[in-house]
C-alpha cells in the first residue's frame, strides 16, 4: 500500500475509537448495570442493532471464503445469505418475542429456565470453549493472515494490533459495540463495493466493454454454470451444497442454530423492545441480501479474468495449485492508491467487528451464567462489570496466545468449522421445542444435548460420502424423534410450568415489519426463481 492508503486506514482507525469513546461517555448510566454493559439496554436503535448484527456476522472468513467459494461455485455459495436472510426474518417473528418476554439475557439463561441448571451449564461450558478456542481464535488467526498479507506487517504484530482494537471496543460494553459497528459496516459495505465495481469494470474491460453492467451481463455469459443456485447429483460440489437440501433441508438448521439460538447474534436484540429488535433484524436481513455483491461477486470476476489468462500467478499456493480463496486479495492489489485503503479498512472493520461482538458474548456467558451463579450469586452490579471485563481480558490473551499455533494446521481449520456445526440439530431442537411444545422436558433436552455431537460424528464416519448439510437434517429428525419420545415418557417434573405462556398479540407485528418481511421473502424468491 502507498501513503495514502495507510492515511485512510489511519483515518478509519480515529474515527472508530474517537467515536466509540463519544459514545461510552454520553451514554454512560450514573449506575452501574450489567445489563446495560452487556446488552445495552434499551439504548440501541433499530439500525445500530441491524448493523452491528450484520458487522458481528461478517469477518475475514467472509470476505476471502465466500469470494474463493464464488471462484469454484458461483453464486450456490449465496444460498447461505439469502436463506439467512430468511431465517432473520422468522427469528424476529417467532423467537423475540419469548426472549424479550421473558427478559432473557443469554442463551443458558433461556435453556435454564425452561429445562433447568444442568441443560444450560452443559451448553454454556460447552458454547464457552468454541467461542474462545474456536470462534475467536481462528477470526483473529484469519484476520491477521489477511492484514498480513496486505499491509507488510508481521503477523505477530497484527495479531497484537487486532487484539488491542477489538479490546479498546469491547471493554465499553455493548453500547459502544453496537453503535461503533454502523461505522464498521458503512467502511466494510463501502470497501466490499469497491472491489466490486472494479471486478467488474475489469471485466467489461477484457471483453472490449465498459461498465459495471456490461461486465455483470459478461460473468453469465462467460461463466453461465457459476449463476446456478441448485447444484444437480454429480456435480462436482455437490458434496458442498447439495441440491435441495439448500432450501429445504440441512442448511435451515445451521441457518436456525446460528442466527436464532446464538448468544453472538441474538445478543444484539435482546436488551431491546420487541419493535425495535424486530425492525433491527429485519434491516439485518435486508444487508444480508446484499452480502453476495460484496463476497461472491468479486470470487465469480476473478473465476472469468483468469480464465481470460489474468491471475495465473497470483492464484497459485507454493506446489502450483490454483488456489480459490487467493482470489479476493489478488483483486484488491489491482486497487488504485486510496480505494486500496478503503478495502484495507473494510476487512480491518469486518475482522474487528466480529471479535468485539465475540468477546462481549464470551464475558456475557461467563460471568451471567457461571460466575453469577456457581460463584457468587450475591455479586454486585459492579462486580459483574468488573467479571466481564477480566473474562473478556483472558479471552482475548488466551485467542493471542492461540492463534500462531493454528498455521500448523492448514485445512483442518475448515474440519474444525465442521465439526462445531455437530452442535447445531440439537441447539435447534432444544430450543425450538422448548419454544413451542409444552410437553419437552428437561430428562429429554440432557439426552439431545448429550448425545448431539456423537450422533453426528457417528453419521460423519459411517456414511463419509454424505453432504455435511443433508447429515445435519437427518441428525436433526433423529434427535426430534428422540426428544418426543423421551418426553412422553419421562416425568414431567414441572416442566409444563417452566414452558413459555403465548398470546396472538406475540405475534402481530406492525405494519411496517409486515411489508419489509413480504418485501425480503420475496426477493429471495424471485433470485431462486431467476437463477435456480
Amino acid at each position: 500500500m502507498h501513503t495514502a492508503d495507510y492515511l485512510i486506514f489511519l483515518g478509519y482507525f480515529a474515527i472508530v475509537a474517537l467515536y466509540g469513546f463519544w459514545i461510552y461517555r454520553r451514554k454512560r448510566s450514573v449506575t452501574a448495570s450489567s445489563a446495560d454493559f452487556f446488552l445495552a439496554e434499551g439504548s440501541l436503535t433499530w439500525w445500530a442493532i441491524g448493523a452491528s448484527i450484520i458487522a458481528s456476522n461478517i469477518s475475514a472468513e467472509q470476505f476471502i471464503g465466500m469470494s474463493g467459494s464464488g471462484f469454484a461455485l458461483g453464486m450456490a455459495i449465496a444460498g447461505y445469505e439469502w436463506i439467512g436472510a430468511a431465517t432473520l426474518v422468522l427469528v424476529a417473528m417467532f423467537l423475540m418475542p419469548g426472549y424479550i418476554k421473558g427478559r432473557i439475557f443469554t442463551m443458558p439463561q433461556f435453556l435454564t429456565e425452561r429445562y433447568g441448571p444442568l441443560v444450560a451449564t452443559i451448553m454454556a461450558v460447552f458454547w464457552l470453549l468454541v467461542y474462545v478456542f474456536v470462534n475467536l481464535t481462528s477470526i483473529l488467526y484469519l484476520g491477521a493472515l489477511t492484514v498480513e498479507s496486505m499491509s507488510g506487517f508481521s503477523f505477530a504484530a497484527c495479531v497484537m494490533f487486532l487484539a488491542v482494537f477489538a479490546l479498546v471496543i469491547t471493554l465499553g460494553g455493548m453500547k459502544v459495540i453496537g453503535y461503533t459497528d454502523v461505522i464498521q459496516v458503512c467502511v466494510l459495505v463501502l470497501g466490499g463495493i469497491a472491489t466490486s465495481w472494479l471486478a467488474l469494470n475489469m471485466v467489461a474491460h477484457e471483453f472490449g466493454q465498459s461498465g459495471v453492467l456490461a461486465g455483470l451481463a459478461l460473468l453469465k455469459e462467460q461463466a453461465p454454470t457459476h449463476f446456478h443456485m441448485i447444484s444437480p447429483k454429480g456435480h462436482p460440489h455437490y458434496v458442498d451444497l447439495p441440491g435441495l437440501s439448500v432450501v429445504l433441508g440441512g442448511m435451515w438448521v445451521a441457518n436456525i442454530s446460528y442466527w436464532g439460538c446464538n448468544q453472538y447474534i441474538t445478543q444484539r436484540a435482546l436488551g431491546a423492545t420487541l419493535p425495535t429488535a424486530r425492525a433491527g433484524i429485519l434491516f439485518a436481513a435486508g444487508l444480508k441480501l446484499l452480502m453476495p455483491l460484496i463476497v461472491v461477486i468479486p470470487g465469480i470476476a476473478a473465476y472469468v479474468l483468469h480464465q481470460k489468462g489474468l491471475f495465473q500467478k497470483e492464484l497459485l499456493d507454493a506446489a502450483g495449485v490454483v488456489k480459490p480463496d487467493r482470489s479476493y486479495s489478488a483483486l484488491i492489489h489491482l486497487l488504485p492508491t486510496g480505494l486500496k485503503g478503503l478495502s484495507f479498512a473494510a476487512l480491518t472493520a469486518a475482522i474487528v467487528a466480529s471479535l468485539a461482538g465475540k468477546a462481549n458474548s464470551i464475558g456475557t456467558i461467563f460471568t451471567l451464567d457461571l460466575y453469577k451463579r456457581f460463584v457468587n450469586p450475591q455479586a454486585t452490579e459492579t462486580k459483574l462489570i468488573v467479571v466481564g471485563r477480566l473474562a473478556i481480558l483472558v479471552a482475548a490473551i488466551i485467542a493471542m496466545l492461540v492463534a500462531p499455533q493454528l498455521s500448523r494446521l492448514d485445512q483442518a481449520i475448515q474440519y474444525v468449522q465442521e465439526y462445531t456445526g455437530f452442535i447445531s440439530p440439537g441447539v435447534c431442537v432444544i430450543f425450538l421445542l422448548g419454544f413451542f411444545w409444552k410437553r419437552s422436558t428437561s430428562a429429554a433436552a440432557v439426552a439431545v444435548a448429550l448425545l448431539t455431537i456423537p450422533l453426528s460424528a457417528g453419521f460423519k464416519f459411517m456414511t463419509p460420502d454424505m453432504p455435511f448439510m443433508d447429515r445435519m437434517g437427518w441428525v436433526t429428525l433423529i434427535l426430534t424423534a428422540l426428544m418426543v419420545v423421551l418426553s412422553l415418557l419421562t416425568k414431567r417434573d414441572g416442566d409444563e410450568a417452566k414452558a413459555l405462556t403465548w398470546a396472538r398479540s406475540d405475534f402481530t407485528p406492525g405494519g411496517g415489519f409486515i411489508v419489509g418481511s413480504i418485501l425480503i421473502m420475496g426477493i429471495i424468491a424471485a433470485l431462486y426463481a431467476l437463477l435456480w
